[in-house]
């Protein structure tokens, strides 16, 4: 049975990846902040005969991050999707009113949060040469960026960062490491603007995954195949 460890799954495209996997037979442990206010995820959880469970996870801290690992414990681990993030609060487009707290935050839950994963679920990836996948953002790239939303898109350049280096040093491993980005997708985040349905977004990154080599360790890739600049 494939296992299947989502961060920020109690909403958007994380709650739709636990519904899909789960759906398709798979072992998802799934994280969320509060699980007793993830109405739809326990839901989920309900109706999938014990396939998926809930947990507590922040991962901005350390502490949970781990508890979050000793409850899935040392069974392998086939996918770890770091999916939580923060879009990085209101004050982040002008200079003289930068929330530097709220910039922080957006650091520590977009970048370090998939760090913390890696580093926590390392033993088990490496037991099923497996792959640890952190849906990023177009707005991380460097070479593409517009104005604004400085929080949201350095956070999201430095994961992007971080999944290269990883993919180089665990390659030995077995493990693929790869930044994907699911675009402009209709969910809390996103907005009701958004052109991209969540379910079809995620279906296609699922296939992605799951074709997934080690030649495509380290690419940023788009949830369509399309190859981002960095």
């Amino acid at each position: 049975m494939t296992a299947v460890v989502i961060s920020g799954a109690n909403r958007g495209l994380g709650l739709e990846f636990a519904r899909q996997y789960a759906a398709d037979g798979a072992r998802v442990f799934a994280g969320a902040r509060d699980p007793e206010k993830a109405d739809e995820l326990n839901q989920a959880a309900k109706e999938s005969d014990g396939g998926l469970s809930v947990h507590p996870l922040d991962v901005t801290d350390d502490a949970s991050v781990r508890a979050f690992a000793r409850a899935v414990g040392q069974a392998p681990v086939d996918v770890v999707i770091a999916n939580a993030g923060y879009f990085g609060g209101d004050r982040q487009h002008r200079l003289g009113d930068i929330d530097y707290e709220a910039f922080a935050y957006t650091m520590s839950a977009n970048a370090l949060g998939a760090l913390r994963l890696a580093d926590a679920f390392y033993p088990n990836l490496k037991t099923a040469r497996g792959k640890f996948i952190a849906i990023t953002s177009g707005m991380g790239s460097i070479s593409d960026a517009s104005g604004g939303y400085y929080a949201y898109r350095a956070s999201k350049a430095a994961l992007n960062m971080i999944c290269r280096a990883l993919a180089n040093d665990l390659r030995t491993d077995g493990i693929i490491c790869a930044p994907l980005s699911p675009g402009w997708v209709r969910t809390d985040m996103g907005g009701p603007s958004a052109p991209q349905d969540a379910a079809d977004t995620v279906r296609e990154m699922r296939r992605r995954i799951a074709k997934y080599r080690m030649s495509d360790s380290g690419r940023f890739l788009s949830w369509d195949g399309r190859e981002l600049d960095w």
